[in-house]
């Protein structure tokens, strides 16, 4: 298998079960105008985003990492009317991509991003006694996974979902003597998950227009 032939199946996939619509593409395009990195969800991973915040009936998200807000978008559409999603970003250009590109998508209202580092964030929220999140979506720099999964669980509750985004990186993660720090970052931050009686878990592999990656999926147990 090629990478073109990933980028051909992507290209289908997207058409027929997660086209774009004008929201979705303008974000992508004020993104790139504003020199953000081409590191967002592919459509049909948002769209699973989607599909899981909607299967588990999610009320209240946090995403740590927000970009330019692609997947803020498929995430905020999951909410019901009187839902909430604060997206945690350390850059404030980023943040500012990711507003405009809320606001234009309807989502102003439901959306809240708040701008520092993610762990001054996290502890943040913890200090507010913040309502426990229904799916956490964990996104940002690998080094920091552990300390995020370790606030996640502080602001979870059972049956919460959390999520870790690209924790495959091209089969690197499999390289126990890496010296990478995102590497050790996500080995520890799985590590951390399989160890945990809390947690119930897998990950799983993926092709596509973004190469060879993945994700873990933790349920907080009851």
């Amino acid at each position: 298998m090629s990478q073109q032939q990933w980028n051909t199946v992507d290209d289908y996939f997207d058409s027929l079960l997660a086209p774009d619509d004008e929201a979705l593409h303008a974000a992508l395009r004020d993104s790139e105008a504003a020199g953000l990195p081409h590191i967002s969800v592919t459509a049909t991973q948002g769209k699973l985003l989607h599909l899981l915040a909607r299967t588990q009936g999610a009320r209240r998200i946090l995403e740590i990492g927000t970009l330019g807000g692609y997947s803020t978008i498929w995430l905020g559409r999951a909410l019901p009317a009187d839902g909430r999603l604060i997206s945690l970003e350390a850059n404030p250009t980023h943040a500012a991509v990711a507003r405009a590109n809320l606001a234009r998508a309807g989502l102003a209202e439901r959306t809240e991003i708040r701008v520092a580092p993610a762990l001054d964030s996290l502890a943040q929220l913890v200090a507010e006694r913040a309502e426990p999140f229904d799916l956490v979506f964990i996104d940002a720099d690998k080094p920091n996974n552990p300390h995020y999964l370790e606030r996640a669980l502080e602001l979870t509750r059972p049956g919460s979902l959390i999520i870790g985004d690209n924790v495959v990186r091209g089969g690197e993660v499999a390289d126990a003597d890496s010296t990478d720090p995102s590497i050790r970052g996500i080995r520890r931050f799985l590590e951390l998950i399989a160890e945990n009686p809390r947690l119930t878990a897998t990950a799983v592999q993926t092709v596509g227009s973004k190469g060879y990656d993945g994700f873990s999926l933790a349920r907080v147990n009851d």
